[in-house]
């Protein structure tokens, strides 16, 4: 019986002269339990035992996950989990080492007047639904911190996973892979959702049989979804195997007014995204280009409710520009742009061109027009008036020059903030996270300015 003052908790020191343990636990009112237990040497290979026994735990707490993620409380018949049982279990006594041998010590030290007796905690009663499902064994503490750094992985499905003709291609092949990716730890996959293919029939007219045969196809494998809204053309950057357009009547729309898309300086047209100099322009059968997107957000989620309710669909990202990102299509290595060029502005269309001059005059400068200064697609900056390091000729720092930076970059932002807007309200209501792509760029000088502080 330890008599003395009560040390700190979970104190723990060795007993002189012995290779003995003392660890102070705190308990109730006072009390203090101590286990004392005889250390035993370490064998050689204790590293490497210890390793795989991490990598078994591992394991064990990303199989536990998975079967968690798919008995999520969005899915119907859940069972909870009564975690407080669990943590109690795991901070019991009981779970010492196997090795551990000794007795239990009280401190009588600051023992109560009339000492409670011990009585059993009643486990929680779990609330069970309709159609109970199997549940994953209790965790203990450090499986419990675990698993709440942990980090979902998805994989990304090739393209052309479903084909320009709105078809699962080689639908076998394709389960064959989901499910090496399932064995593999996977926990989901994303997915392109092309505007051009499901409504490329004409307008209002969606078709998502392809894409729910494959939605259905991950989800007989156990594996989540992202998918992406992509209202952009696959074909011409970096990585893209298919080429897959938008939707054939809008582009018929841009056979009769080109000015309907993304324009360079010398008249280039870009038809990978509509620019969004039509944004509020009824050129498409009566809808402007949110309206668009707007109705398409909508129609997948009347078609793709079932898989929304049930947690199937846990992320969504919105495309908002060339290549799903919130930028303009400023370096096309289809018209010959190539590293490290400087790009060129893309907004010599004429609905952009009427924006700007109407935002010049607001501003008491109707004279001023887009620039005609900012060099050709490969040019260094140095090569330009417009971006020259010079200092004092370079119109970039100039009223007009500062003018335009800020109507062009403010024209994309309230783009992404409309779109985003749009698909805050169709989603409303279901547990998806909703995402989006923003490209960002920094000059060798703030990248080494960023360095700086971070050594300092």
């Amino acid at each position: 019986v330890d008599t003395g003052r009560q040390a700190p908790p979970m104190a723990a020191h060795h007993q002189k002269g012995t290779n003995s343990c003392v660890t102070r636990i705190p308990w109730h009112r006072g009390m203090t339990t101590l286990h004392t237990y005889t250390a035993t040497p370490k064998p050689q290979n204790y590293r490497s035992q210890q390793k795989q026994v991490r990598e078994a735990q591992i394991k064990k707490i990303k199989n536990r996950m998975h079967t968690m993620l798919a008995t999520t409380p969005s899915s119907s018949g859940v069972k909870l989990q009564p975690w407080g049982s669990c943590r109690r279990r795991a901070a019991s006594p009981a779970l010492l080492p196997a090795t551990a041998t000794g007795r239990i010590i009280v401190d009588s030290g600051r023992m109560p007047p009339s000492p409670l007796p011990l009585r059993a905690v009643a486990s929680e009663s779990a609330q069970t639904s309709r159609a109970p499902q199997p549940q994953p064994p209790p965790m203990d503490v450090d499986e419990e911190k675990m698993l709440a750094n942990y980090v979902p992985v998805f994989v990304m499905l090739p393209l052309e996973a479903i084909t320009a003709e709105n078809k699962v291609g080689d639908a076998e092949g394709l389960r064959a892979q989901l499910r090496r990716l399932r064995e593999a730890g996977v926990d989901g996959i994303m997915a392109d959702v092309w505007w051009g293919i499901v409504e490329g029939a004409g307008p209002g007219r969606y078709e998502w049989r392809a894409y729910r045969e494959l939605f259905r196809l991950a989800q007989e494998e156990g594996l989540k979804l992202q998918v992406i809204m992509s209202f952009h053309a696959c074909g011409g950057n970096v990585g893209d195997a298919v080429n897959i357009p938008i939707p054939a009547w809008v582009r018929d729309v841009g056979e009769a007014d080109p000015d309907v898309y993304y324009t360079s300086p010398g008249g280039a047209r870009n038809q990978e995204y509509l620019t969004i100099g039509v944004d509020d322009r009824p050129l498409f059968h009566g809808r402007t280009a949110i309206q668009l997107y707007a109705d398409f957000m909508e129609s997948f989620r009347e078609n793709m409710a079932d898989l929304l309710e049930c947690g199937l669909i846990v992320d969504i990202e919105v495309g908002l520009g060339p290549a799903g990102e919130l930028r303009y299509p400023s370096y096309p290595e289809s018209q010959g742009w190539a590293f490290p060029g400087i790009g060129q502005f893309q907004c010599y269309d004429k609905y952009l061109e009427e924006d700007f001059r109407a935002a010049a005059t607001d501003a008491g400068h109707p004279e001023w027009e887009l620039p005609d200064d900012a060099g050709e697609y490969n040019d260094a900056p140095d090569d330009t008036r417009f971006f020259t390091a010079d200092g004092a000729g370079a119109t970039y720092l100039t009223e007009k020059g500062r003018f335009f930076l800020t109507w062009y970059s403010s024209k994309l932002i309230d783009h992404g903030d409309r779109i985003l807007d749009e698909a805050n309200r169709v989603f409303l209501g279901c547990t998806v996270k909703l995402a989006a792509k923003v490209r960002l760029a920094l000059t060798s000088a703030a990248i080494k300015k960023m360095l700086k502080k971070r050594r300092a």
